[in-house]
């Protein structure tokens, strides 16, 4: 196992303790960027997230949303905005999440931890961005 990984691994199990319920995203994120990760890639409907560390690239592979071939939804920002609020109070866990992005036609998104945003991507190129509040750890 790569430098990389075992600090990864170590930042995610602290977000976990650290994390609140109710809008948790921003300590993860802080967590995760104190511990030198510059940005998270997740491809939606694969399910597979990139993380970009100062010790080098990790990817992390869940439980694809889909196999075979598959009609892709238009970015639909209603739904996806729906998604984040439920996210964020608390009301979805992550695989809740991601599959509410790929119902709204997220194909990917960033999270650039630096500049605190979270961009989310149509398969036509259409976008929405967030930003997240910076906070204690």
């Amino acid at each position: 196992m790569s430098s990389a990984t075992v600090i990864l691994r170590a930042a995610l199990e602290r977000a976990s303790a650290v994390r609140p319920k109710v809008g948790g995203f921003p300590y993860l994120a802080e967590t995760l960027r104190q511990a030198g990760v510059s940005r998270c890639r997740m491809a939606v409907p694969s399910n597979a997230m990139l993380y970009l560390t100062d010790a080098g690239p990790v990817a992390v592979q869940g439980e694809p949303l889909c196999t075979g071939m598959v009609d892709v939804a238009p970015l639909n920002r209603e739904a996806l905005i729906a998604a984040l609020r439920s996210d964020q109070a608390g009301e979805t866990a992550f695989p809740e999440f991601v599959q509410g992005c790929w119902k709204a036609g997220v194909v990917w998104y960033d999270v650039d931890l630096n500049a605190r945003t979270c961009s989310y991507y149509g398969a036509d190129g259409a976008s929405y961005t967030e930003t997240y509040p910076t906070v204690e750890i």
